[in-house]
Protein backbone atom coordinates (compact mmCIF):
# COMPACT_ATOMS: atom_id res chain seq x y z
CA UNK A 1 0.00 0.00 0.00
CA UNK A 2 2.73 2.47 0.60
CA UNK A 3 4.64 1.48 -2.34
CA UNK A 4 0.90 2.57 -4.02
CA UNK A 5 0.96 5.86 -2.22
CA UNK A 6 4.16 6.41 -3.28
CA UNK A 7 3.30 5.86 -6.73
CA UNK A 8 0.32 7.98 -6.70
CA UNK A 9 2.30 11.06 -5.45
CA UNK A 10 4.64 11.27 -8.26
CA UNK A 11 1.65 11.07 -10.49
CA UNK A 12 -0.41 13.76 -8.33
CA UNK A 13 2.79 15.93 -8.17
CA UNK A 14 3.21 15.58 -11.75
CA UNK A 15 -0.41 16.79 -12.40
CA UNK A 16 -0.47 19.49 -9.77
CA UNK A 17 2.71 21.21 -11.77
CA UNK A 18 0.84 21.03 -14.44
CA UNK A 19 -1.99 22.66 -12.96
CA UNK A 20 0.09 25.61 -12.24
CA UNK A 21 1.04 26.19 -15.92
CA UNK A 22 -2.75 26.82 -16.94
CA UNK A 23 -4.33 29.25 -15.08
CA UNK A 24 -5.54 30.20 -11.62
CA UNK A 25 -6.44 27.00 -9.68
CA UNK A 26 -8.91 27.10 -6.60
CA UNK A 27 -7.79 24.83 -3.95
CA UNK A 28 -10.49 24.33 -1.06
CA UNK A 29 -9.09 23.45 1.91
CA UNK A 30 -9.93 20.49 3.97
CA UNK A 31 -10.26 19.42 7.23
CA UNK A 32 -10.50 15.35 7.01
CA UNK A 33 -10.96 12.93 3.80
CA UNK A 34 -14.64 12.90 3.60
CA UNK A 35 -14.51 17.02 3.57
CA UNK A 36 -11.83 16.01 0.72
CA UNK A 37 -14.18 14.06 -1.17
CA UNK A 38 -17.05 16.19 -1.63
CA UNK A 39 -14.22 19.15 -2.73
CA UNK A 40 -13.59 16.45 -5.57
CA UNK A 41 -17.58 15.15 -5.93
CA UNK A 42 -18.23 19.07 -6.98
CA UNK A 43 -15.45 19.30 -9.62
CA UNK A 44 -12.10 20.97 -7.72
CA UNK A 45 -9.01 20.44 -9.85
CA UNK A 46 -6.66 20.41 -6.05
CA UNK A 47 -7.33 20.22 -2.64
CA UNK A 48 -5.33 21.66 0.02
CA UNK A 49 -4.93 20.40 3.60
CA UNK A 50 -5.12 23.16 5.80
CA UNK A 51 -2.97 22.94 8.63
CA UNK A 52 -4.93 25.53 10.69
CA UNK A 53 -8.04 22.75 9.82
CA UNK A 54 -6.17 19.82 11.32
CA UNK A 55 -5.31 21.70 14.16
CA UNK A 56 -9.06 23.14 14.61
CA UNK A 57 -11.23 20.58 13.73
CA UNK A 58 -9.47 17.43 14.92
CA UNK A 59 -7.10 18.09 18.00
CA UNK A 60 -9.46 21.30 18.58
CA UNK A 61 -6.51 23.42 19.49
CA UNK A 62 -5.45 26.89 17.70
CA UNK A 63 -2.74 26.79 14.71
CA UNK A 64 0.42 27.34 16.64
CA UNK A 65 2.38 24.18 15.48
CA UNK A 66 1.01 22.24 18.20
CA UNK A 67 0.75 18.89 15.67
CA UNK A 68 3.67 16.59 15.11
CA UNK A 69 5.08 15.85 11.75
CA UNK A 70 3.71 12.04 12.51
CA UNK A 71 0.16 13.82 13.32
CA UNK A 72 0.11 15.94 10.66
CA UNK A 73 1.58 13.03 7.84
CA UNK A 74 -1.17 10.61 8.95
CA UNK A 75 -4.35 13.04 8.67
CA UNK A 76 -2.82 14.42 5.32
CA UNK A 77 -2.01 10.49 3.99
CA UNK A 78 -5.69 10.22 4.76
CA UNK A 79 -7.11 13.03 2.81
CA UNK A 80 -4.24 12.01 -0.48
CA UNK A 81 -5.48 8.81 -0.19
CA UNK A 82 -9.42 9.21 -0.56
CA UNK A 83 -9.20 11.17 -3.55
CA UNK A 84 -7.61 11.47 -7.10
CA UNK A 85 -6.81 14.83 -7.03
CA UNK A 86 -3.85 16.47 -5.94
CA UNK A 87 -3.26 17.20 -2.07
CA UNK A 88 -0.97 19.91 -1.36
CA UNK A 89 -0.07 20.02 2.73
CA UNK A 90 0.60 23.05 4.96
CA UNK A 91 3.80 21.64 6.73
CA UNK A 92 3.93 24.81 8.89
CA UNK A 93 8.24 25.32 9.51
CA UNK A 94 8.97 22.04 7.93
CA UNK A 95 8.89 20.49 11.33
CA UNK A 96 12.51 18.74 12.28
CA UNK A 97 13.90 18.62 8.97
CA UNK A 98 12.09 19.47 6.23
CA UNK A 99 13.61 17.08 3.81
CA UNK A 100 12.60 14.01 6.13
CA UNK A 101 9.45 15.59 5.75
CA UNK A 102 9.12 15.76 2.22
CA UNK A 103 10.08 11.99 2.20
CA UNK A 104 6.91 11.32 4.83
CA UNK A 105 4.46 12.70 2.52
CA UNK A 106 6.01 11.31 -0.65
CA UNK A 107 5.18 7.92 1.30
CA UNK A 108 1.63 9.33 2.12
CA UNK A 109 0.56 9.95 -1.38
CA UNK A 110 1.02 14.03 -1.00
CA UNK A 111 1.58 16.17 -3.89
CA UNK A 112 3.33 18.94 -2.31
CA UNK A 113 3.70 20.91 0.83
CA UNK A 114 4.13 24.65 2.30
CA UNK A 115 6.77 25.71 4.76
CA UNK A 116 7.39 28.86 6.34
CA UNK A 117 10.05 31.19 7.36
CA UNK A 118 8.45 31.75 10.65
CA UNK A 119 9.88 30.40 13.95
CA UNK A 120 9.20 26.79 15.13
CA UNK A 121 6.73 28.49 17.32
CA UNK A 122 4.57 29.92 14.76
CA UNK A 123 1.44 32.10 14.61
CA UNK A 124 -1.64 32.50 12.36
CA UNK A 125 -0.74 34.49 8.95
CA UNK A 126 -2.86 36.61 9.73
CA UNK A 127 -2.45 37.53 13.48
CA UNK A 128 -0.14 40.04 14.93
CA UNK A 129 2.96 38.93 16.97
CA UNK A 130 4.68 36.60 14.19
CA UNK A 131 8.48 36.57 14.43
CA UNK A 132 10.79 35.40 11.38
CA UNK A 133 13.70 33.09 11.09
CA UNK A 134 16.68 34.66 8.92
CA UNK A 135 16.60 34.23 5.18
CA UNK A 136 19.26 32.08 5.13
CA UNK A 137 17.76 29.39 7.59
CA UNK A 138 14.58 29.43 5.63
CA UNK A 139 16.36 29.12 2.43
CA UNK A 140 17.86 25.93 4.26
CA UNK A 141 14.78 24.60 5.18
CA UNK A 142 14.16 24.75 1.07
CA UNK A 143 17.63 23.33 0.37
CA UNK A 144 16.25 20.88 2.71
CA UNK A 145 13.09 19.90 1.22
CA UNK A 146 14.53 19.76 -2.43
CA UNK A 147 17.12 17.32 -1.44
CA UNK A 148 14.64 15.08 -0.14
CA UNK A 149 12.36 14.77 -2.88
CA UNK A 150 15.46 14.53 -5.24
CA UNK A 151 14.27 14.10 -8.57
CA UNK A 152 10.73 14.13 -7.86
CA UNK A 153 8.00 16.14 -8.91
CA UNK A 154 7.10 16.99 -5.59
CA UNK A 155 6.11 20.36 -5.46
CA UNK A 156 7.88 23.02 -2.71
CA UNK A 157 5.39 26.06 -1.89
CA UNK A 158 7.69 28.50 -0.06
CA UNK A 159 5.36 31.02 2.20
CA UNK A 160 6.91 34.23 3.64
CA UNK A 161 5.12 36.00 6.26
CA UNK A 162 7.54 39.43 5.78
CA UNK A 163 5.04 41.62 4.59
CA UNK A 164 3.37 41.22 8.05
CA UNK A 165 7.00 41.60 10.27
CA UNK A 166 9.34 43.51 8.05
CA UNK A 167 7.16 45.32 5.37
CA UNK A 168 6.32 44.29 1.64
CA UNK A 169 9.91 45.42 0.38
CA UNK A 170 11.45 42.68 2.68
CA UNK A 171 8.60 39.94 1.62
CA UNK A 172 10.16 40.68 -1.90
CA UNK A 173 13.39 40.16 -1.12
CA UNK A 174 12.89 37.20 0.58
CA UNK A 175 10.98 35.09 -2.41
CA UNK A 176 13.84 35.95 -5.06
CA UNK A 177 16.46 34.06 -2.56
CA UNK A 178 13.63 31.42 -1.94
CA UNK A 179 13.31 30.61 -5.47
CA UNK A 180 16.93 30.94 -5.84
CA UNK A 181 16.92 28.18 -3.03
CA UNK A 182 14.70 25.47 -5.39
CA UNK A 183 10.77 26.49 -3.99
CA UNK A 184 8.94 25.84 -7.13
CA UNK A 185 6.04 28.23 -5.32
CA UNK A 186 6.01 31.61 -3.67
CA UNK A 187 2.95 32.12 -0.77
CA UNK A 188 3.38 35.83 0.23
CA UNK A 189 1.07 35.46 3.07
CA UNK A 190 -0.78 37.90 4.56
CA UNK A 191 -0.95 40.92 1.59
CA UNK A 192 -3.35 43.77 2.77
CA UNK A 193 -4.92 45.50 -0.49
CA UNK A 194 -5.19 44.55 -4.18
CA UNK A 195 -2.37 47.05 -5.19
CA UNK A 196 0.12 44.89 -2.91
CA UNK A 197 -1.10 41.24 -5.10
CA UNK A 198 -0.84 42.71 -8.13
CA UNK A 199 2.66 44.33 -7.38
CA UNK A 200 4.11 41.54 -5.60
CA UNK A 201 3.00 39.52 -9.03
CA UNK A 202 4.99 42.30 -11.08
CA UNK A 203 8.10 42.07 -9.28
CA UNK A 204 7.96 38.29 -8.66
CA UNK A 205 7.98 36.16 -12.15
CA UNK A 206 7.19 33.28 -10.82
CA UNK A 207 4.15 30.56 -10.02
CA UNK A 208 2.37 32.38 -6.89
CA UNK A 209 -0.11 31.49 -4.37
CA UNK A 210 -2.77 33.51 -2.88
CA UNK A 211 -4.47 33.31 0.56
CA UNK A 212 -8.07 33.91 0.48
CA UNK A 213 -8.81 32.90 3.85
CA UNK A 214 -11.69 34.80 5.40
CA UNK A 215 -11.75 37.23 7.98
CA UNK A 216 -8.24 38.02 7.76
CA UNK A 217 -5.90 40.61 6.28
CA UNK A 218 -5.70 40.01 2.82
CA UNK A 219 -9.02 41.55 0.46
CA UNK A 220 -11.16 38.85 -1.09
CA UNK A 221 -10.00 38.27 -4.43
CA UNK A 222 -11.51 36.32 -7.50
CA UNK A 223 -9.94 33.64 -9.69
CA UNK A 224 -9.92 35.82 -12.89
CA UNK A 225 -8.40 39.00 -11.61
CA UNK A 226 -5.81 36.55 -9.31
CA UNK A 227 -4.76 34.58 -12.78
CA UNK A 228 -4.57 37.52 -15.10
CA UNK A 229 -2.05 38.79 -12.15
CA UNK A 230 0.11 35.89 -12.58
CA UNK A 231 -0.92 33.92 -9.38
CA UNK A 232 -1.63 29.87 -10.02
CA UNK A 233 -3.03 28.92 -6.84
CA UNK A 234 -5.54 30.01 -4.73
CA UNK A 235 -6.41 28.73 -1.47
CA UNK A 236 -9.85 28.87 0.80
CA UNK A 237 -7.87 26.96 3.76
CA UNK A 238 -10.86 27.50 5.94
CA UNK A 239 -13.75 28.28 3.92
CA UNK A 240 -15.40 25.02 4.30
CA UNK A 241 -14.44 24.43 8.19
CA UNK A 242 -16.12 28.01 8.92
CA UNK A 243 -19.49 26.93 7.33
CA UNK A 244 -19.37 22.88 8.49
CA UNK A 245 -18.91 24.99 11.95
CA UNK A 246 -21.91 27.45 12.03
CA UNK A 247 -24.11 24.90 10.61
CA UNK A 248 -23.15 22.47 13.06
CA UNK A 249 -23.99 24.83 15.58
CA UNK A 250 -27.23 26.21 14.23
CA UNK A 251 -28.14 22.69 14.02
CA UNK A 252 -27.29 21.43 17.74
CA UNK A 253 -29.72 24.85 19.13
CA UNK A 254 -32.61 23.61 17.29
CA UNK A 255 -31.90 19.79 18.60
CA UNK A 256 -31.55 21.48 22.68
CA UNK A 257 -34.26 23.77 22.30
CA UNK A 258 -36.82 21.34 20.01
CA UNK A 259 -35.76 18.12 21.93
CA UNK A 260 -35.96 16.38 18.21
CA UNK A 261 -33.98 17.05 14.80
CA UNK A 262 -37.06 16.05 12.51
CA UNK A 263 -36.99 20.21 11.71
CA UNK A 264 -33.62 19.81 10.54
CA UNK A 265 -33.13 16.99 8.43
CA UNK A 266 -33.43 18.87 5.02
CA UNK A 267 -30.01 20.23 6.08
CA UNK A 268 -28.83 17.38 6.37
CA UNK A 269 -26.83 14.89 4.09
CA UNK A 270 -28.45 11.76 3.70
CA UNK A 271 -27.94 8.10 4.74
CA UNK A 272 -27.48 7.18 0.77
CA UNK A 273 -25.66 10.49 -0.19
CA UNK A 274 -23.27 9.88 2.84
CA UNK A 275 -22.43 6.35 1.34
CA UNK A 276 -22.16 7.40 -2.50
CA UNK A 277 -19.29 9.72 -1.45
CA UNK A 278 -17.95 6.84 0.57
CA UNK A 279 -17.61 4.71 -2.52
CA UNK A 280 -19.82 2.15 -0.63
CA UNK A 281 -22.31 0.12 -1.20
CA UNK A 282 -24.14 -1.35 2.11
CA UNK A 283 -26.40 -3.91 -0.07
CA UNK A 284 -23.24 -6.12 -1.20
CA UNK A 285 -20.66 -4.55 1.46
CA UNK A 286 -18.47 -3.93 -1.10
CA UNK A 287 -16.02 -0.73 -0.47
CA UNK A 288 -14.53 0.54 -3.59
CA UNK A 289 -11.92 2.78 -2.27
CA UNK A 290 -8.40 2.78 -1.21
CA UNK A 291 -7.17 1.84 2.38
CA UNK A 292 -4.58 4.84 3.48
Amino acid sequence: MKENLERKSKLMAARLRKLIGKKCIAMPGTFNAATARLIEQVGFEAVYVSGAGLSNATAGVPDIGLLSRVEVTALAGYVAAAVGIPALADADTGFDGPGETVERFTRAGLAGMQIEDQVSAKRCGHLAGKKLVSAAVMTARIVSASEGRGRGNFVIVARTDARSVEGFDSAVKRARKYLDAGADVIFPEALETEDEFAEFARRIRAPLLANMTEFGKSPLLDLGWLGRMGYRLAIFPQTAFRVAMKAQEIALRDLRKFGTQKGILKRMQTRQELYQLLQYNPAVGIWKGTKP
